[in-house]
């Protein structure tokens, strides 16, 4: 089973979990229509945006399929 890490890219985030652009639009992470989501990394887009990385990743391993 794959898991979202914090070197996770955003656009590889969003295959893996069909819920990753819900959660990272409520956590005011907009990434999913940035240009740089292709190779921005999760940790990347939290020290942009502030938010708590370790939390944030285990919402998104939630729906890893």
């Amino acid at each position: 089973m794959a898991k979202i890490t914090a070197d996770t890219l955003i656009s590889e985030c969003l295959e893996l979990n069909p819920d990753a652009a819900e959660i990272l639009l409520s956590a005011g992470m907009h990434c999913i229509g940035c240009a740089m989501a292709h190779g921005e990394t999760i940790a990347e887009a939290v020290a942009v945006h502030g938010e708590d990385l370790s939390a944030l990743l285990e919402k998104l391993n939630e729906g890893v399929e």
